[in-house]
């Protein structure tokens, strides 16, 4: 069992630079499927969700080599099947961008329901009803979503999604690629991975207009040449190291950013009373200066403050003297990790959608476990500022989402490692 072990009460300082957007790179991967010749996908996170899909479109016949750890060249030309349903495919929440991708290049896909974090429904129905209106007829069995068309059927479609979904808005981009006619997305997300998606499509020669808007446009094309793309900066890992920066009460320069991605986590904090300096790209993030004050934050759908952050913020709040309230409107499900917290000393009730944070009590270490991939840098930011040495365990989750994590706090002056405690035994050695 591998966990991560944190010796806190040193606040951070120094620099951090962040890699690609994981919530990019499992979208941009799989949109390669839709590609008529090779291409080269640069700035991927060296995390295992990456590992992960770059496996399954190996399994299917793509040629896929890793030119470093963060450069990927892959040629789907290979790939003769439409079929995703093996373990891997099962083991992550966003195989499921395999339908898009597998219904625009074979007009037919069969991909086994995806699993992932725990933290609430995850229902695919607007994916479904999206496919059904281009043509696509869907029926589960054995734990797989089968999609079928018959030739020349599957075709562009008006579609008004009920809620703001990010993942049936790229989910339906992919299929429309290539679909005959135009497609038209109405209350479509705007997350900054939508807009790349939607680039990386584009440079292959796709037409799609509006992304980063509510109503989106394609109009299929017959062929899609291959590119070299960098995917961008990841705005949860930076706000992540931004959090924790306050938490400790640091000073941290986050590279390999774009400032404008970070907007509402940026406003969140500097109403906590924290300095922030905005550069091309980069941000220092000074927590050093006074005392910080108890905020209320409500999460929302792009370019409102982000769920993916909620819980680091939550553990970054419990160090502030006063009662803030978290009011989560994305997720339904998404404070289990909160009884961790309070293990660790913090004072925090949670009824229905809201947290109620008393925040201003010294945690304390405590064997706390990553409920989800979030709530496992919420884990870290508390081990951070406790008093002790905490133990993470489950750190799998961690790892699907942050590259080289350990590492990276260890250069911003923590005291963290990652070890490795052998089955039915208590030594610990580092890893």
């Amino acid at each position: 069992m591998e966990k991560i072990v944190i010796n806190g009460g040193k606040p951070l300082f120094g620099e951090v630079s962040v890699s690609g957007a994981k919530n990019a790179a499992v979208a941009i991967i799989p949109a390669v499927v839709l590609c008529d010749e090779p291409c080269r996908i640069e700035n991927i996170p060296n995390i295992s969700d990456v590992t992960l899909i770059a496996t399954i479109l190996k399994e299917m016949g793509a040629i896929v080599k890793r030119v470093n750890k963060s450069t990927l060249d892959i040629d789907p030309r290979p790939i003769n099947t439409y079929e995703a349903i093996g373990d891997n495919v099962r083991g992550m929440r966003a195989s499921y961008y395999l339908l898009g991708a597998l219904l625009g290049r074979f007009h037919n896909a069969k991909v086994a329901l995806p699993g992932g974090c725990n933290f609430g429904v995850r229902p695919i129905d607007q994916h479904l009803r999206g496919f059904a209106l281009m043509g696509a007829e869907n029926e589960l069995i054995n734990g797989a979503i089968i999609h079928s068309t018959t030739k020349g059927s599957f075709h562009g479609a008006h579609i008004y999604f009920d809620t703001v979904s990010v993942g049936s808005t790229m989910n339906i981009i992919l299929a429309a690629v290539k679909a005959e006619g135009q497609t038209i997305i109405e209350n479509a997300a705007k997350e900054p991975h939508i807009v790349d998606l939607a680039n990386f499509l584009n440079s292959m020669g796709a037409n799609i207009r509006g992304a980063g808007t509510d109503v989106i446009k394609i109009r299929g094309v017959e062929y899609l040449h291959g590119v070299t793309y960098s995917i961008i900066p990841d705005q949860i890992e930076a706000g992540t190291y931004m959090a924790a920066a306050a938490a400790t009460r640091g000073k941290i320069t986050v590279r390999n950013i774009t400032p404008k991605h970070l907007d509402s986590i940026t406003a969140k904090l500097r109403e906590m009373g924290v300095d922030i300096e905005e550069y091309d790209e980069a941000v220092v993030v000074d927590a050093t200066k006074r005392p910080l004050s108890r905020v209320n934050i409500k999460t929302m759908p792009h370019p409102g403050f982000p769920t993916d952050c909620q819980p680091q913020f939550v553990a970054a709040l419990t160090t502030v003297k006063g009662t803030s309230i978290v009011n989560e409107s994305v997720w339904d499900n998404r404070y289990q990790y909160v009884n961790e917290l309070v293990r660790m000393g913090a004072t925090i009730s949670v009824e229905g959608r809201l947290a109620i944070i008393e925040g201003g009590t010294q945690l304390t270490a405590a064997p706390v476990r990553a409920t989800d991939l979030r709530a496992g840098a919420a884990m870290i930011i508390a081990a951070l500022v406790a008093d002790g040495i905490t133990y993470i365990s489950d750190i799998n989750y961690i790892e699907r989402g942050y590259s080289d994590v350990v590492n990276k706090f260890k250069a911003l002056g923590a005291d963290i490692e990652k070890i490795y405690i052998p089955d039915n035994e208590e030594v610990l050695t580092t890893a």
